[in-house]
């Protein structure tokens, strides 16, 4: 799963985005490059946490986690190589937030994609930034968007999740939440912190948040260099690629298409799920993850319209 979101993009990013329109908005590259490295960015997502399926027998749910944000808070460190001085202590509450939601968000999501399919894991984690979505728009066509969301989420359970896994269908919808958690303080920690310093350190806190866990739930296990080496495949996959494929398509691609872009993550999670770990998808299911697609790009595309009407209005 992809910690960036298409809302905090939206939200976060539109400045850099417009800086950069004059100069690079006109090229070749303009449309179809930052295009293709968004979809890239979201197929290295969800076919790192497909291979973070397979650490599973290995390790456990919770030991990949912990591999995974150890790995990415290190290399995120190395690179960004973050201050620690002149923060208040109001930035710092900011961080350990935004930290102990981002472990808690990768937690359960693992923890759901240990007990049901990826694609259907992530159509119901999509639910929380979704319904963030519709909650801040307050207005009523995104009643449609809701109702397709909730039709696709009642395919998606056969009328009662009979067919479901229900811990794995409840830390799925609870990974939604901490997602639509995380956008709130990522935008938070992006206004605090320069650049991805703020994500760094964030990275930093999970992994020390979670590695508790993984050493209980894994011990010795974790040492194992075919084990690491996994891992750090997955952080790298999952973490490191996607965020600098996105941020170098976010400066020359409107975050409106951005966003509309991470909406097909549920069907590139299917896809990955099929390819790599044979999770094959029924018609239904298939409908249902659409239908939540299609809630998710009205949602979005309704939040672009409201914005474009108030800065009409403004001038």
């Amino acid at each position: 799963m992809n910690l960036p979101s298409a809302d905090v993009a939206t939200t976060a990013t539109e400045p850099a985005v417009a800086a950069h329109a004059s100069t690079e908005g006109s090229g070749r590259w303009g449309s179809l490059g930052p295009l293709g490295l968004v979809l890239a960015g979201g197929i290295s997502v969800q076919f790192g946490g497909a291979l973070a399926v397979t650490l599973m027998p290995r390790v456990g749910a919770l030991g990949v986690v912990a591999l995974r944000l150890a790995v990415a808070a290190i290399v995120l460190l190395a690179v960004c190589r973050p201050k620690v001085r002149g923060y208040s202590r109001a930035d710092w509450g900011t961080i350990v937030v935004f930290g102990i939601t981002m472990a808690a968000m990768n937690g359960l999501f693992y923890q759901s994609v240990d007990r049901i399919p990826l694609g259907t894991a992530v159509t119901l984690e999509v639910l929380g930034p979704l319904a963030l979505s519709v909650l801040a728009s307050r207005r009523a066509v995104n009643l449609v968007w809701a109702g397709l969301a909730l039709g696709g989420v009642f395919l998606l359970g056969g009328g009662g999740f009979s067919s479901l896994d229900p811990l794995g269908v409840a830390f799925a919808l609870s990974a939604g939440a901490m997602w639509a958690t995380y956008i709130v303080f990522s935008a938070r920690t992006g206004r605090r912190f320069p650049q991805a310093d703020g994500l760094a350190l964030a990275m930093v806190v999970a992994a020390v948040v979670f590695l508790p866990l993984g050493i209980v739930e894994s011990g010795s296990k974790l040492l194992v260099p075919t084990t690491i080496a996994l891992g750090a495949a997955v952080a790298v996959l999952s973490s490191v690629l996607p965020y600098t494929l996105e941020l170098l398509a976010l400066r020359r691609l409107p975050a409106s298409t951005f966003a509309i872009l991470m909406s097909l993550e549920p069907a590139i999670a299917a896809t990955a799920g099929f390819l790599v770990l044979n999770q094959a998808l029924s018609l239904t299911e298939a409908c249902a993850i659409a239908l939540v697609i299609a809630a998710s790009m009205g949602a979005v595309r309704t939040q672009v319209g409201r914005g474009k009407a108030r800065g009409l209005g403004a001038d």
